[in-house]
């Protein structure tokens, strides 16, 4: 077995790696949505437009090749070790980002970024997750979470629907949080199952659940890429609920513990205000800067028809 210190060379190198690739994905699949037909909220039919796009489907490969970093990281090091380096996935996002439109990076998204990854790691960190269940757990009462968390998914896609510019873009991205996190909790006991036996999985509902589910919240994030001007403030709400819902999911049906000490909670709050304030900043950055560049582009028009006359 490695030791420690082998296993961190193993597993840091390869959850950076992981992130870039992720990041890269988000930032191809956004400049590629840009190039379709803006369609309606899980309209299948954008899938379909995407697929013929090249700079979609590197995005796919590199979908691909950061989920199996993930895993090789995930092998040598503890998820409290590696998922950090895995939000860091935001930072590359935006970097790549900026490369494809051709226009420099935004100090003040930089630091939105930072300030989101750091209230994450931190909550993270002192939550402390812990528990390897792969089942439901005995007794549990999985209701008032299903609840809880149908309701945000509803209420993002109402305020989505109704509203226009970055309030629909945080909508959309706070319902694809949601459906992505209830998707990598359900896959862990679709996991547990497959190690029963193969056809185990096919006989429970959580299965069919996680075949509607991923997909829907797949599409979605296409539909939040493509609604948005910047990528940046949509990734970071996607990028801050997806673990979070998980670990929910851990604490509350599958009998995970987490740190409930008073100053753990009161140390988790605080993180998650760092997030907002994160979130917050980011998105003020981008109606910001697309406010400047509509402004940009109307003179440019002006000047062009002056021109023309």
């Amino acid at each position: 077995m490695a030791s420690a210190g082998t296993s961190l060379l193993l597993a840091v190198p390869a959850a950076v790696a992981g992130a870039a690739s992720m990041g890269l994905a988000s930032a191809a699949q956004a400049r590629a949505t840009k190039e379709v037909e803006v369609s309606r909220i899980l309209d299948p039919g954008l899938l379909r437009g995407l697929a013929h796009r090249p700079l979609w489907l590197i995005g796919m490969v590199a979908t691909g090749a950061g989920l199996a970093l993930q895993l090789v990281a995930l092998a040598y090091a503890p998820l409290l070790v590696v998922q950090p380096l895995l939000i860091t996935s935001l930072i590359f996002a935006g970097a790549f980002s900026a490369r494809l439109e051709r226009r420099s990076l935004d100090g003040v998204m930089v630091v939105g970024s930072l300030i989101c990854i750091a209230g994450l790691s931190v909550f993270l960190m002192l939550a402390r997750p812990s528990g390897n269940a792969d089942d439901f757990a005995e007794g549990t009462k999985p209701l008032p979470l299903v609840i809880v968390l149908g309701l945000l998914a509803l209420i993002a896609l109402v305020v989505s629907t109704l509203s226009h510019g970055s309030a629909r873009v945080l909508g959309l991205a706070v319902a694809t949080g949601v459906l992505y996190g209830v998707t990598a909790g359900l896959m862990k006991i679709v996991a547990g199952q497959a190690r029963s036996g193969l056809g185990e999985p096919f006989q429970s509902w959580t299965l069919y659940v996680v075949c509607v589910v991923g997909p829907m919240g797949f599409l979605l994030s296409q539909n939040t890429f493509q609604q948005g001007r910047f990528l940046t403030p949509a990734l970071a709400v996607i990028t801050a609920l997806d673990p979070l819902v998980g670990v929910a999911i851990g604490v509350w049906w599958m009998g995970e513990t987490a740190n409930t000490a008073p100053l753990a909670l009161a140390g988790e709050g605080m993180a998650g205000a760092l997030i907002i304030v994160g979130i917050v900043l980011l998105s003020s950055r981008a109606s910001h800067l697309a406010r400047a560049q509509s402004t940009s582009d109307e003179l440019l028009d002006g000047n062009a028809s002056e021109r023309a006359v």
